[in-house]
């Protein structure tokens, strides 16, 4: 069964009402999310676009890159009212919970010396990206600010949503580089591989959630 008929299969879930699964589900796609980011940042190579953007935000300021990053979520956030996104508490959580992750992430892994293992770095924060990225989504606790600031941007300008989000990406890249955020071949490898990497997080999730709610389901009585 492909992805797409396997996440049809599944309901549509609320944004606020919830259940303790769904929110420890949550934090743990949110907090593998702010892992994955942060092992691109170690790695030296080249971080994400966003991050970028956060670095150079914490080098002219007394911030670290997590706060960057949760200032720079509030600051969309704020963009949201007159483009009237609806959001979720995982727009909330969102704003918090990848600040913190990137933040204690850095503080436990130090930039190896080996270019290989530094590799390994941006190849396993591109994965736990995709990952995290399938499980926070799974949840349908709404969108996250630069998710919803895409959407919003799409229906105000109706401009097709892959140059309004490119276009995005471009402008935090270009503002975080010249504010002397990292920018390499992480970067370029991360633009590459990120789209695959969530969409293999967000299949394998669909049909964990497929398989769960088969289970839940009652059993029919024995027919003759």
């Amino acid at each position: 069964m492909s992805s797409a008929a396997v996440a049809s299969a599944v309901p549509p879930l609320p944004l606020w009402r919830t259940s303790p699964a769904r929110v420890a589900r949550l934090v743990v796609g949110l907090w593998v999310f702010g892992t994955g980011d942060a092992l691109l940042v170690a790695s030296q190579l080249g971080n994400s676009p966003w991050t970028v953007f956060a670095e150079g935000l914490s080098l002219h300021t007394p911030l670290t890159i997590g706060a960057s990053t949760i200032v720079i979520s509030l600051a969309i956030f704020a963009i949201w009212v007159p483009l009237r996104v609806r959001p979720g508490l995982g727009t909330v959580l969102n704003v918090i919970v990848i600040g913190i992750a990137i933040d204690v992430t850095l503080l436990l892994v130090d930039t190896p010396g080996s270019l290989i293992a530094r590799g390994l770095l941006l190849g396993g924060g591109i994965a736990l990206i995709g990952a995290g990225s399938g499980l926070y989504l799974g949840t349908a606790h709404g969108p996250g600010p630069r998710d919803g600031l895409m959407t919003g941007l799409h229906r105000a300008t109706g401009r097709p949503v892959s140059l309004v989000r490119g276009a995005i990406e471009v402008t935090a890249l270009t503002i975080g580089w010249l504010l002397g955020g990292t920018l390499g071949i992480g970067t370029v490898t991360f633009a590459l591989l990120i789209g695959p990497a969530v969409q293999l997080g967000l299949a394998a999730d669909a049909r964990w959630r497929a398989a769960a709610s088969r289970r839940q389901e009652p059993l029919s009585a024995p027919t003759r």
